[in-house]
């Protein structure tokens, strides 16, 4: 078993680790970080449930060896709210009830941050096929969709720049 050691940012705090080569991020993050919102669901890059943004864009990160990931910035979900304060991506899904059991919840809201930070147009259409490597068992689609709209409004509002 070959070992390498590692050095990266993790929602904002440096962390420095030595871990087997073939450790994916997912469970890097999940079994030595104890970052459990990131879920584990096909581990074949197929469902989205695992999806972080590394460097400001999504990834999906059971398909991520961690050693790739010297020297980047990784975000999870744990590392979306500021404080008390949720994302707005965050508020939304809560205040369109985006979500049945959760399980994708976290990829769903890790993808639509980043999403809105890419050059997607504005129709639902054009958010449905954005968020399509995101999937959703209980088939919650067309309030995530609502909460996506609603939260890419709020955040273009803030920053009409960006």
């Amino acid at each position: 078993m070959k070992r390498t050691t590692s050095s990266f940012e993790v929602n904002g705090t440096r962390i420095s680790a030595e871990f087997d080569t073939r450790t994916t991020l997912l469970d890097f993050l999940r079994e030595h970080l104890d970052l459990t919102g990131t879920k584990k669901g096909c581990n074949h890059g197929q469902c989205g449930a695992c999806t972080v943004m590394i460097d400001g864009q999504r990834s999906l990160a059971c398909l991520t060896l961690a050693a790739l990931c010297d020297g980047r910035s990784i975000t999870t979900i744990e590392g979306l709210a500021n404080g008390d304060k949720l994302h707005p991506v965050q508020k939304a899904l809560i205040e369109h009830d985006g979500f049945q059991c959760g399980y994708c919840t976290s990829g769903q809201i890790m993808s639509a941050v980043a999403m809105a930070k890419e050059p997607w147009g504005e129709s639902d259409d054009e958010v449905r096929e954005a968020m399509s490597g995101n999937l959703c068992r209980c088939g919650a689609y067309p309030n995530i969709v609502a909460a996506v709209q609603e939260a890419r409004a709020k955040i273009a509002k803030e920053q009409p720049d960006a």
